[in-house]
């Protein structure tokens, strides 16, 4: 286990790219969808109770928040996506916010993309896939609230969201994850691992 993901500390939140850390190094960043679990899954994964802040209102994320690991790793917690509740020229900033982090930011590596896994592949995952998919970007799904299932349930929701990627013709890596029951932690411990080291 690398404890490199339990010294994660929190730096700053960025309302926009120029008040962002310096632009070297590399970065995970974390998307989904509002309430998808993402901060859980953060605060699972660095062993850390409130590194992101959790809320039962979606769309508390609205900048971009940064974790340092060490000095040249960090993750990215995006704003969440789907947010029902927020006006309409705030979801437009959000959205101009991610759009120009994921295409002007040098340093980020790959994205994890958290999708409840009773809800998977929305219209909003799917931006964030092909997005991934054109700029040639690493990405990982990861099937969060896997909890809610039994095992055999949750095996064909992953099977079905692999199916659905592969007729795109669409090559990610995806796994099953549950915050409450920390099934998947090690796999995405080494996922990151790999990232964090390639070449």
């Amino acid at each position: 286990m690398n404890p490199l993901y339990h010294q994660a500390k929190f730096i700053l939140s960025a309302p926009d790219l120029n008040s962002c850390p310096t632009d070297t190094g590399r970065e995970v960043a974390f998307a989904g969808r509002s309430n998808a679990g993402k901060s859980s899954a953060l605060n699972t994964l660095s062993r850390q109770k409130s590194l992101a802040r959790t809320s039962k209102t979606p769309g508390r994320t609205q900048l971009l928040n940064f974790f340092n690991l060490n000095e040249q790793q960090r993750f990215v917690d995006l704003p969440g996506y789907g947010y029902a509740k927020v006006p309409e020229r705030i979801k437009q900033q959000w959205h101009l916010l991610m759009e120009s982090y994921l295409r002007e930011r040098e340093s980020l590596y790959g994205i994890i993309l958290v999708m409840d896994i009773r809800h998977p592949l929305t219209e909003f995952d799917w931006q964030m896939i092909e997005w991934c998919a054109y700029s040639k970007k690493p990405l990982h799904l990861l099937l969060t609230k896997a909890d809610k299932f039994n095992y055999g349930a949750a095996k064909n929701t992953l099977f079905k969201v692999q199916r659905e990627l592969e007729k795109q013709d669409i090559s990610v890596t995806l796994q099953m994850f549950s915050a409450l029951k920390k099934t998947g932690v090690d796999d995405i411990h080494q996922l990151l691992d790999s990232w964090f080291q390639a070449e």
